[in-house]
């Protein structure tokens, strides 16, 4: 059995600013995202690669967190599409129309849903499948138990692909966001330090408290490296609170067990409704199994 987690967020922008054709409701609304995230979820269920039976689903609704309470540059809803925007609401109301268990997150984000889940269920399930390509999620992989899936590229990272993919183990990815940033996120990094520096100093020190300050103690010399202890050592004290701003809670309160999480279907009448009044009726051919 494997529990497959969900980055609605992630799911729903890349609905809104994919290649598909617009679309608006019978009222007029702009629901191409909200559609988009649905269809992508009936393609989960209906893959045999996949075997999806334990899926849960997590957003970031509203955007803001508790991170911008510790730093007011971190990601917010500020000049995000107001179309966009208005369809987180309704994007929850449509994923639970086909029966799947929703995380709507308002303190937390929908990563630390993620990442709560997976550590979890992990040992309670053959596999957990993080559906998302976000790096941050790096830091829960635990070997072929807990796996990162990017489905767009049809990429799947475990342990050694989290460092194949950033140049650190999956322990060291906040350290490593914390260095070179997370734009997606709004995390600056600091200045000079690029992936490879990062890595090399992390795949030695493993986390930011073990790098010394004076550059003479390194037993690593990354490009620049005179130049780069000298930052480090003026901006601990912002690269502790990027690793901070990076690292996922892992205590999000969740009301569900892992049974919960069980797909039995969608259910028929609250499907009717939605796919009526966003205007897909066709979906409902794709639906695999109903739930009266």
């Amino acid at each position: 059995m494997r529990l497959h987690l969900v980055d609605g967020t992630y799911e729903l922008f890349r609905a809104h600013y994919g290649r598909t054709p617009p679309r608006t409701a019978p009222d007029g609304r702009d629901v191409k995202a909200t559609v988009g995230v649905v269809s992508s979820l009936l393609r989960l269920l209906a893959d045999p690669d996949e075997a999806a039976t334990h899926v849960a689903i997590a957003f970031d609704n509203p955007i803001e967190s508790f991170r911008n309470d510790l730093f007011p540059d971190y990601k917010s809803s500020a000049g995000m599409e107001p179309a966009l925007l208005a369809q987180f609401d309704l994007v929850e109301r449509s994923v639970a129309a086909i029966g799947i268990t929703v995380w709507s997150m308002a303190r937390w984000e929908a990563d630390d849903a993620l990442a709560t889940g997976a550590v979890r269920w992990a040992d309670d399930v053959e596999q957990v499948r993080i559906m998302t390509p976000d790096k941050d999620l790096g830091q829960v992989v635990r070997g072929q138990r807990i796996v990162q899936v990017d489905s767009m590229r049809s990429r799947v990272f475990d342990d050694a692909g989290v460092v194949a993919r950033l140049g650190v183990r999956p322990a060291s990815v906040p350290d490593y966001l914390a260095l070179v940033g997370d734009t997606a996120d709004g995390i600056p990094g600091l200045t000079g330090f690029g992936a490879k520096s990062a890595a090399i100093l992390l795949q030695a020190y493993d986390h930011l408290d073990a790098i010394p300050d004076d550059v003479d103690d390194w037993t690593v010399r990354p490009r620049g490296a005179d130049r780069l202890a000298q930052t480090l050592a003026g901006s601990r004290q912002d690269a502790l609170l990027y690793r901070q701003l990076a690292t996922l809670a892992l205590d999000v309160p969740m009301q569900e067990s892992l049974d919960d999480l069980q797909w039995r279907g969608a259910p028929r009448a609250e499907f009717e409704a939605w796919a009526t009044s966003v205007g897909v009726t066709s979906l409902r051919d794709r639906i695999t199994r109903w739930r009266d």
